[in-house]
């Protein structure tokens, strides 16, 4: 029975933080959220930003974003048209999370390159 409870103890942790990993996960979709964050609201901008994403691409995550609610696409009726990305408040949420990501990374780059 025991068993079975450590088994139910970790799923309960480790679906959530699945489904936290699924909205950021791949090569792209933090790279985009930190550009948007950071205040590249126009296409082109957000694209040379990040350097080696092609517009397919970055086209194709930023509609994921915005379906799980991080990116808002606005459209600003002018001639041209403009179309810029914004970041939701809800967007906020991971700043915490990427901060604290960056941290690690930095001390895990230390401790693995750190001579003996």
């Amino acid at each position: 029975m025991a068993n079975k409870m450590g088994y139910l103890s970790c799923l309960d942790t480790v679906k959530p933080v699945r489904d936290a990993i699924d909205v950021i996960n791949g090569k792209w979709k933090l790279p985009i959220i930190i550009s948007v964050m950071t205040g590249n609201e126009r296409f082109t901008d957000i694209q040379v930003s990040i350097p080696g994403i092609t517009p397919k691409v970055l086209a194709k995550e930023l509609k994921g974003l915005e379906q799980h609610q991080l990116i808002k696409r606005v459209v600003v009726d002018d001639y041209p048209v403009k179309i810029l990305y914004k970041p939701e408040p809800y967007a906020d949420t991971l700043t915490p999370i990427i901060d604290a990501l960056k941290v690690w990374g930095l001390n895990h780059r230390k401790k693995i390159f750190e001579k003996d």
